[in-house]
């Protein structure tokens, strides 16, 4: 039986949480939203003629500040270059497996040699609001890109360990100084669905007027109990989100060598002020 809008909003949540209300009415485009799982597991099946090209179609109907449009992406579907990324990536083997990798790029390039063909400095790129701006652009696409995969039947998911050696990276897509490719992105078709992970109650993110932590500590605790619970009916250990929080930003150790990234910035060409 196809499950109402509030169930839908509520398997969100886990069993047990999620509001209390919801829209009465659905559609297809909130359906694909709350039913967003990371696919790490890939057929050989490959992706339909156009994929790809309707797919940065939705990425650039995505809104972009100041109509900059301060992002590129990367296709890499050759097989060899998504083996040397994946060993960049933390040896990851779905980016082997999965026909397109997307890397995303936060561009400031074009604009810079926008300036130089009209002999111009482009002085308001040298700030780290210019970077931020490139950014939030290449997330914003991104995401109109697997929201587009995935109401296609797709799976994806986000790699953000391709920060993980930026120049290594630069240098084997060939970025020109001021890119930088923020996360990989490997789209294919799912070799298994997986299952909807909860994420935090809406009393931890949603602040109305102003932001309060009231409640936070129990609310936590009721989290951890339902990851780590979805975690054991998933086949993996029994590991809640506080201990996964710790184990990420609890060290240093937890970036895995993004810890440099300033410095790996500034060598690819962004100043930064």
């Amino acid at each position: 039986m196809d499950q109402s809008p509030i169930e839908t909003v509520r398997a969100r949540y886990g069993a047990g949480a999620g509001p209390d209300t919801a829209l009465v009415a659905t559609n297809p485009v909130l359906e694909t939203l709350l039913n967003h799982r990371s696919i790490r597991n890939f057929t050989d099946e490959k992706l339909a003629p156009g994929t790809l090209e309707t797919l940065v179609a939705a990425a650039q109907s995505a809104p972009t500040s100041s109509n900059l449009q301060a992002w590129s992406v990367v296709a890499v579907e050759d097989p060899a270059r998504r083996d040397r990324l994946a060993d960049l990536c933390g040896r990851q083997g779905f980016i082997r497996q999965a026909p397109l990798f997307l890397c995303w790029i936060a561009d400031n390039s074009r604009l810079i040699r926008l300036g130089e063909a009209h002999q111009k400095k482009m002085e308001g790129l040298d700030y780290l609001e210019s970077f931020m701006v490139a950014l939030v652009d290449a997330a914003l696409a991104a995401q109109n890109a697997l929201v587009a995969a995935e109401s296609l039947g797709l799976g994806t998911v986000y790699v953000g360990q391709l920060r993980q050696s930026p120049e290594k990276v630069a240098a084997e897509l060939n970025l020109p100084p001021n890119a930088f490719a923020c996360f990989g992105m490997a789209v294919g078709h799912p070799a298994v669905q997986g299952a909807v992970k909860p994420r935090l109650p809406q009393s931890l993110v949603l602040h109305r007027e102003q932001y309060g932590a009231t409640g936070e500590e129990p609310a936590i605790a009721g989290y951890d109990q339902a990851l780590g619970a979805f975690s054991v009916e998933q086949g993996m250990a029994a590991q809640d989100w506080t201990q996964r929080m710790m184990s990420r930003v609890g060290t240093a150790a937890g970036l895995s060598g993004r810890h440099r990234m300033r410095d790996a910035l500034t060598a690819l060409g962004f100043p930064l002020k």
